[in-house]
């Protein structure tokens, strides 16, 4: 009888753990039908995005607001960077996107300039306002061999 009530109380703590293993699992991992998702998508269409990757920053005003969560070749061949941000970033519709820099020689982000228009972008929609991304190498390239105008 003891044995047994061990037993019991040893796989009721068991049960417990995974059921809370698996809440902090959902909980990290934004799972929306059960958070109510902390964020949100949308895309940005660059001619260059030279030197982003997947997981690179979005700043605003030099405030990480979010993530680069994947890239793409649109319909028009133009890179599309997919966008992740915080649920409380409100965008204008005249903001502007731009691939910058961190420093001369450091990790490329998306840099975000607000605008001041009174319609936000909606989830899912594509900012159309852009700068891509310059090309150093091809600006050397072209003061070395005297291709400047």
């Amino acid at each position: 009888m003891k044995n047994s009530r061990l037993e019991i109380v040893v796989g009721l703590f068991l049960v417990l753990g995974f059921l809370a293993f698996g809440w902090l699992a959902m909980q990290l991992g934004e799972v929306p039908w059960l958070t109510g998702s902390k964020t949100y998508s949308v895309f940005a269409d660059f001619d260059n995005i030279s030197g982003i990757k997947s997981g690179a920053e979005v700043q605003i005003a030099g405030v990480t607001v979010g993530s680069v969560t994947g890239l793409v070749l649109n319909e028009y061949d133009q890179a599309r960077a997919e966008l992740q941000l915080k649920k409380e970033i409100k965008l204008p519709k005249d903001s502007i996107a731009s691939v910058k820099s961190q420093g001369i020689i450091g990790d490329k982000l998306i840099q975000i300039t607000l605008g001041g228009d009174e319609e936000n972008y909606q989830p899912g929609e594509v900012i159309v306002d852009t700068e891509s991304s310059v090309d150093l190498e091809s600006l050397i390239s072209k003061f070395a061999f005297g291709g400047v105008k």
